[in-house]
């Protein structure tokens, strides 16, 4: 991917590694959700890692959550910097059905989705 990684753990599970540095556009936005669509089984469920400092357009913000084939999201977070900017992406979209969890731990987000039954 030009901005990074998506590791495909199962039919409807991925992990989302942005390289440091990038600002997300809206080709790399459509680039992430083509990827989605035609590796995953929808509903997908995502570990997004934001072990790395990245940012979007105003474009990318606003296209990236428009998506409703994402069911539930979990938000690995290594810098309260990481929380501010994921919390401040998601509220553009109020009207999101996700279900969004945080972690500060990988071990603990896969749990999480394991919990809800993703992993069949």
């Amino acid at each position: 991917m030009s901005f990074g990684t998506i590791i495909k753990l199962n039919n409807n599970l991925a992990e989302i590694v942005v390289d440091d540095g990038i600002e997300m556009n809206v080709t790399q936005v459509k680039e992430y959700h083509n990827f989605l669509l035609n590796n995953l089984k929808a509903p997908f469920y995502l570990l997004v890692n934001r072990k790395h400092a990245y940012t979007y357009t105003f474009e990318a913000q606003k296209a990236i959550v428009n998506f409703d084939k994402i069911k539930k999201l979990a938000v690995l977070l290594s810098t309260h910097g990481g929380l501010m900017s994921s919390e401040t992406l998601l509220s553009l979209n109020a009207n999101l059905n996700w279900e969004i969890s945080w972690f500060n731990k990988r071990e603990d987000a896969l749990a999480w989705l394991n919990e809800i039954d993703v992993l069949k």
